[in-house]
């Protein structure tokens, strides 16, 4: 289990809620006459067949005690279950509260060991008496392949991650390739100093600070798309490898600068405005990249809120 899928769900949680909600209440009523739920229990092997993708399905009393067996493919959590209570789980409370089919967050399965959620759908009788509630659990994973199907777990996100990987490998020997042309651009003058000219170092400067920024950038294309890390703190849910790109061209460009108001002032006073040109663009840079971060945290903020 990745941190990034669980951000995939926080995403899409809403759009899974109303997926599996449908699907239930497709195949099972919400309201049953006569308090008579034989019909409604009769019907959980067809609701099986409608989510095929369901880890468990089982049905819960008023009290939250289950009573029927647990439906599944995997004959480790067929039949097993009836009678278990189940009333301190998040499902049945949150259930009696919400008086609606409500979904969890992931939570690690006691019997799979797998991260599942849970869908709870509650039954009622004509005077609004609840009878039972329906609970389906669904793995993490098929869950995000149900609803979300870019899912770094789908196809298309295998493919993206070896696409990926492909490119920071390339990325990496260029990187490495620009490392070293820096450091042979003055090494191949030896020990004697006095013969190095100031061109060769600010032409290795230049070589090197590229190379670095490159190297940021394979870093942070590799943990956010390859490896799925977290997004670290203070960033909200912005798009990582962009940010750090830009960053890193932000502090390239600024080190060029600082290094024409050198050569400039030593050599040609006269071009020392181009330097102040770089400086105002290197600015401007950092203030569109504030404001986009800026709006693109409250935005997403806002988003989380919904």
């Amino acid at each position: 289990m990745k941190i990034k899928e669980l951000e995939e769900y926080a995403q899409v949680r809403t759009k899974a809620r109303a997926y599996l909600c449908y699907s239930i209440g497709r195949n099972i009523s919400h309201n049953i006459r006569n308090g008579n739920i034989d019909t409604v229990l009769s019907k959980l092997n067809d609701l099986k067949q409608s989510i095929s993708k369901t880890e468990v399905i089982y049905a819960l009393d008023s009290q939250g005690k289950q009573i029927t067996d647990n439906i599944s493919d995997n004959n480790n959590l067929r039949e097993l279950g009836k009678g278990e209570d189940r009333s301190d789980r998040a499902y049945y409370y949150r259930t009696l509260d919400e008086h609606r089919c409500s979904l969890t967050d992931p939570y690690p399965s006691l019997i799979s060991n797998k991260m599942v959620v849970t869908s709870s759908f509650p039954i009622y009788d004509e005077s609004d008496n609840l009878l039972c509630i329906i609970c389906v659990d669904v793995t993490l994973e098929n869950i995000l392949r149900m609803v979300h199907p870019s899912s770094i777990d789908s196809i298309s996100g295998r493919v993206s991650k070896i696409a990926y990987t492909a490119f920071t490998l390339a990325l990496s020997a260029v990187s490495l390739l620009l490392f070293v042309k820096g450091i042979t651009s003055f090494l191949h003058f030896g020990l004697d100093f006095s013969v190095i000219k100031i061109n060769k170092i600010f032409e290795a400067t230049i070589l090197l600070t590229l190379s670095l920024a490159i190297f940021d950038l394979v870093k942070a294309i590799f943990e956010e798309e390859v490896l799925g890390k977290e997004k670290k703190d203070g960033t909200g849910d912005t798009h990582q490898t962009m940010v750090r790109f830009l960053g890193s061209i932000i502090i390239a460009l600024s080190i060029e600068a600082l290094m024409l108001v050198f050569k400039f002032a030593l050599t040609d006073p006269v071009k020392l405005q181009y330097a102040v040109y770089l400086i105002t663009g290197v600015s401007l840079l950092l203030i569109s990249l504030s404001l986009y971060m800026k709006f693109s945290r409250a935005e997403n903020k806002n988003t989380k809120q919904k």
